[in-house]
């Protein structure tokens, strides 16, 4: 098969191609007749929490689960896509006694993948390829692939740092922009024209700061609010987000309203399409701050996006972390995180490496103003 890239990804199989949790849960529901219904959200966290959705686990052991277990919507288009693009391999966790169903299973449903590229067993650390896809965060933290990648499930929400997208459409594009990645950049000219800039980079970069800064320097821009569950007492950043509840929050996702959501140091971030939309009406460049998965949600929604990562060392983040006015959790997650968000700077247009603030604007005003 000719493929568009020279790239090998790995899919995993559970909640990523097959409903697993979830239908584990329809059973459970059925079965037990749970008032309220058991719901995703409960599966907060990776294994036995000791609550009602532990009720979900026999079903793990059951023979007939494999054998009927659904294919979300849009897997199989999805993975056809996929092979056109890339070299394509599936890497899944299965009892040694259900390999041979989850493998019919995965001849049958996706035939675009060969059978000699089926790989059985949880050690997804020993698979190498450039990008894997997957649910669990052990395997995406442990794994040697050079652009790991998570779906969001509600198991892995306190997730940071790394790469992580919320359907399929946003993956394609990731693997789009992490083959353009190997090739030259945008020119100056182009950036200058660019309709919605994102500056992305680790906590402590000061984002916000350059991006208020720009703000004021060129009224050509406006910035788009995003939403948030911190407490807005605790933002130091206030200007940039709409306060809203984690209720409020997973409604708007649940729904389609927010066409990027990610949870950043436990707290949930997310931007409205509507939004976006209405300022691009107005004839204004759109400004924002985010991470790298809402940078990426940005150039798989609109066109014309350029993404500027914002690169400091790492002492100087640490003390800018140290400093904010958070709890401890959350500047304990901050810090972890940095050692996986240098790798996205390779997705951005434009990299800007400095010391001081002063510099970095300079030289923001000459790639974009």
């Amino acid at each position: 098969m000719n493929r568009k890239y020279r790239l090998s990804t790995a899919l995993d199989i559970d909640d990523i191609l097959m409903e697993c949790t979830g239908y584990a849960i329809k059973l459970a529901n059925e079965k037990y007749k749970f008032d309220p219904p058991l719901n995703l959200y409960e599966k907060d966290r990776w294994g036995m929490v000791g609550t009602r959705i532990d009720s979900i686990y026999p079903y793990f052991s059951d023979p007939e689960f494999y054998r009927t277990q659904p294919v979300y919507e849009g897997a199989k288009e999805f993975v056809r896509k996929l092979s056109q693009m890339t070299e394509v391999f599936v890497c899944t966790a299965v009892p040694p006694e259900f390999m041979g169903i989850r493998a019919k299973r995965i001849m049958e449903e996706f035939p675009e993948i060969p059978a000699d590229h089926i790989y059985m067993g949880a050690r997804k650390d020993n698979i190498h390829t450039d990008i894997l896809f997957d649910d669990a965060m052990h395997n995406i933290l442990t794994s040697h692939a050079k652009y790991p990648i998570l779906m969001r499930r509600p198991w892995n929400m306190e997730s940071t740092g790394m790469l992580a997208v919320n359907h399929y459409d946003e993956f394609l594009k990731i693997v789009e922009i992490i083959a353009e990645s190997y090739s030259a950049k945008p020119s100056i000219s182009e950036t200058r024209d660019a309709d919605i800039v994102v500056l992305v980079g680790p906590s402590g970069t000061g984002k916000s700061k350059l991006a208020t800064r720009l703000l004021e320097a060129a009224p050509s821009f406006e910035k788009l609010q995003s939403y948030t569950t911190k407490d807005p007492t605790a933002l130091e950043e206030n200007a940039w987000y709409n306060y809203v509840s984690l209720e409020n929050f997973r409604s708007m996702c649940d729904s389609g309203e927010l066409f990027q959501s990610t949870m950043y140091a436990g707290h949930g971030y997310g931007s409205k399409k509507a939004d976006v939309e209405r300022i691009l009406s107005s004839g204004k460049r759109v400004l924002t701050t985010m991470d790298i998965c809402g940078a990426m949600s940005l150039k798989t929604q609109f066109k014309n996006v350029t993404a500027v990562y914002l690169k400091r060392n790492k002492r100087s983040l640490m003390a800018n972390i140290i400093k904010k006015n958070s709890s401890v959790d959350d500047k304990v997650n901050r810090l972890m995180a940095l050692e996986y968000e240098d790798k996205n700077a390779a997705l951005c247009d434009y990299v800007i490496s400095y010391d001081d603030y002063d510099t970095a604007f300079d030289e923001l005003l000459s790639i974009l103003v």
